[in-house]
């Protein structure tokens, strides 16, 4: 029977151990070995071994189910036999902020139903008699927090903050679609993590704040005032999408939108004090209509028709008319496509829906052209060229190609 003697560093002792062990068991009962053999090293299923490297993003968790000859472990190497358990802070864009404990040996992916179900919580529920309080009083209400996990992702705060550096050999037009970009906030320009890897092979600290946020509108028809969580942060990211210009709207529309804001976060407008009451438009309108002439009184006036609106209800309304933009519920991404007959580059916005692909102008994002993704005959990809096939008409195919500003990763 092969064996391998591991120099075991057990982190609850801060003691290292030469611990000798058959290679025909698996990780899980290597770590059952040590807590029978090895007084206060720790035991229970959030305990695992750590194999380190000089540099973290290359350090790694043995897999529970997995034999230890699949890691072709050498005598004398170093393991450490540790908690898997770490801190990750986690901000909403409501302002809530917690620091929740996660396996650090999970990839992204496999945390998210954790995640989302704590920071969904109304409620900390830790206490029986309080559940038993809380129940008896609101005995209608839940506490399932977010359940559809799959629509949400997490951006690192202090990645998005940074400035990224200009990259060797840019194209000349580098800064111009950089600045572009920003403009109309693209989703390559946000730094999504990636779910199929873990925290720490992304460099995330215990410090560093990530924030929760939708990625995608799969199922967001279903967001209502009986579920107040999920309304709320909805609300809050379609108000910063419609402010920061993600989504064109019309004067009347944007005039709309901030009646309603208003409704919901100030409440009923008292007709004795329409006069004092003030209006930064500039936190509710977005900045091509802040100078339109009387757009306060026009707000005014809209917010006083919305009068017994409750806040739940004014919400609603407000992500309704939004529902009804044509670019809601689209991932935008900045690309590059040439032009008919002609050796040249432009900029284009490449749209994806949970319905269809899109060409869309990059100026006023009108959507030019659409592709519905049960049409999409075939599709490849290089390091930043795409190219996708669509059936047209019967037998007729559409070839449509085009260049990423840098590598993108796009879910269709």
């Amino acid at each position: 029977m092969a064996a391998v003697e591991l120099n075991l560093l057990v982190a609850n002792l801060n003691k290292t151990i030469t611990f000798k062990t058959p290679l025909d068991i698996t990780v899980f009962d290597l770590c059952r070995h040590i807590q029978a053999n090895v007084k206060n090293a720790g035991s229970g299923p959030e305990y695992g071994i750590f194999v380190e490297d000089p540099d973290p993003k290359h350090s790694f968790w043995l897999e529970s189910s997995r034999l230890l000859s699949y890691y072709h472990l050498q005598d004398g190497m170093d393991v450490i036999y540790k908690s898997k358990l770490r801190r990750i802070v986690v901000s909403t864009l409501d302002g809530t902020r917690k620091t929740l404990q996660v396996d650090d040996s999970k990839t992204i992916a496999d945390l998210m139903v954790t995640i989302c179900g704590k920071m969904g919580e109304l409620f900390n529920l830790s206490h029986l008699w309080l559940l038993h309080l809380i129940m008896n009083i609101l005995h209608s209400l839940t506490f399932e927090g977010i359940t559809n996990h799959e629509e949400y992702s997490l951006i690192h705060e202090k990645g998005r903050q940074q400035t990224m550096r200009r990259p060797k050999n840019a194209p000349r037009d580098y800064d111009k679609l950089e600045t572009l970009k920003h403009k109309l906030q693209t989703d390559d320009g946000a730094n999504w993590l990636s779910h199929a890897k873990t925290f720490r092979q992304l460099g995330i600290e215990e410090k560093d704040n990530l924030l929760l946020q939708r990625k995608y509108f799969f199922s967001d028809q279903n967001v209502g005032a009986r579920d107040p969580v999920q309304l709320n942060l909805l609300f809050i990211q379609l108000k910063e999408a419609i402010l920061n210009g993600a989504h064109p709207i019309s004067l009347s529309q944007a005039i709309e939108l901030a009646g309603l804001q208003c409704q919901a976060e100030m409440g009923n407008l008292i007709p004795e004090k329409v006069k004092s009451t003030s209006i930064d438009v500039k936190e509710h309108l977005p900045k091509e209509y802040c100078k339109v002439k009387s757009v306060e009184k026009k707000i005014k006036e809209q917010y006083q028709k919305l009068n017994g609106l409750s806040e739940k209800d004014a919400k609603v309304r407000y992500i309704q008319v939004c529902r009804s933009l044509p670019t809601y519920g689209i991932t935008f991404f900045l690309i590059k496509e040439k032009l008919p007959g002609k050796n040249k580059l432009v900029p284009r916005l490449f749209g994806v829906s949970k319905e269809s692909v899109m060409r869309v102008d990059e100026n006023t994002k009108e959507i030019l052209q659409t592709w519905p993704l049960t049409r999409v005959r075939r599709w490849a990809a290089t390091a930043n060229l795409f190219t996708l096939v669509c059936f047209k008409f019967s037998s007729i195919s559409c070839f449509y190609q085009f260049s990423f500003l840098k590598q993108t990763k796009i879910i269709i």
